[in-house]
């Protein structure tokens, strides 16, 4: 096991590209660690004894929140699932899987600057098909958070007609009889950078009108984003697409493609005279119908379990949290993120706790 303090010197000393999901995937992280470097990196690298060869990394901070010295995922928020990085090559069997979750574990308790509390949240049972080495070694608790997986075939007709109800078609007619209405995939930074320019000012406007924070107003989290844009679009990893009508820019998307794989972020769109068109909605579907011609199969709605993603076809993949407390001020923690855990297991009383919350922070 090897820790290392800096993104760039972990990724030179890594050398392998490896298997992960997207949000692991180097623009993603390369854009994270310099957008978000209030937190301390802290990069595992694990090795096998015998044969030397790089077997995992995992992309970690440290930060302290309240006192309390947390080690988590390079997250903040803007991941939608969180794991290691597998290198290829290697084999990766159950007894392996479970090494690498121990040795990270005894890695994490022997720093010198010891920390509270590891804390692993959103982390997906499988990647890429491999498990993944940290719920092998038995780390197991649910989480709040799932994703929204849609899974298509070869055959995208066939998976419109499973969703006509929601009377996509009839959108698309509406919206085209606009004159020069059309749907636009950006194909150069400088295009994809004006269309989240709009996606921003769009979902500003809307948290203003929910009475909520938006959270692009924090330039870390802006700067994150045009980031991962300029640096993955021309490679097809970083997706922005819109729907545009002459000069005006209808409705937007942004996700990240990885293999066969996409997953949905950011969504927007201008309403009003809009709205009979459902334009947030169609962008969706033109956004999949055409990254199916290229090759994507599987459409992941991000977290958050809105009522369009059903209608969509998307069904929950659930994802663990983790809480390890290393002393007794990381306690605390454990034991809330455990009650919470537990009182999963009955929804409606959570919901009703939850909605409780919900009105005190709103008030």
């Amino acid at each position: 096991m090897e820790l290392v303090r800096d993104w760039a010197e972990a990724t030179s000393r890594w050398g392998n590209q490896g298997e992960s999901t997207g949000f692991q995937h180097r623009y993603w992280l390369d854009a994270w660690y310099r957008a978000f470097d209030a937190a301390t990196p802290l990069i595992a690298i694990i090795s096998d004894t015998i044969t030397r060869r790089d077997v995992a990394l995992v992309p970690l901070i440290c930060r302290e929140h309240h006192g309390v010295r947390m080690i988590e995922f390079a997250d903040l928020g803007v991941s939608d699932y969180n794991a290691p990085i597998l290198a290829r090559g290697v084999a990766h069997d159950s007894a392996r899987m479970r090494d690498i979750g121990r040795a990270l574990l005894a890695a994490l308790r022997a720093l010198p600057d010891r920390p509270d509390l590891i804390r692993l949240k959103k982390m997906p049972a499988e990647i890429r098909k491999r498990t993944n080495p940290l719920l092998a070694s038995g780390w197991i608790g649910s989480s709040s958070l799932n994703g929204n997986l849609v899974e298509i075939g070869d055959d995208f007709e066939a998976y419109c007609h499973s969703i006509r109800k929601m009377q996509l078609p009839r959108c698309w007619r509406v919206f085209t009889r606009h004159p020069g209405a059309r749907f636009q995939v950006a194909a150069t930074a400088d295009e994809a950078l004006r269309l989240l320019d709009v996606m921003d000012v769009q979902q500003r406007e809307r948290m203003k009108r929910l009475g909520l924070r938006f959270v692009l107003d924090d330039v870390n989290y802006a700067r994150f984003y045009r980031d991962v844009v300029s640096r993955g679009i021309e490679e097809g990893y970083a997706v922005v697409s819109a729907l545009t009508c002459g000069d005006e820019i209808v409705a937007t998307t942004m996700g990240i493609r990885h293999g066969v794989d996409y997953s949905l972020l950011r969504t927007s769109n201008a309403g009003g005279p809009w709205s009979n068109c459902s334009p947030g909605l169609l962008c969706v579907e033109r956004t999949m119908a055409a990254l199916h011609e290229r090759g994507v199969r599987n459409f992941d709605l991000s977290i958050g379990n809105y009522g369009y993603k059903r209608r969509f076809g998307a069904k929950p993949l659930p994802l663990t949290d983790v809480s390890i407390a290393l002393t007794w001020r990381g306690v605390p923690y454990v034991l809330r993120d455990r009650a919470a855990q537990g009182l999963r297991r009955y929804p409606r009383l959570a919901e009703r706790i939850r909605r409780a919350i919900d009105t005190r922070v709103a008030h």
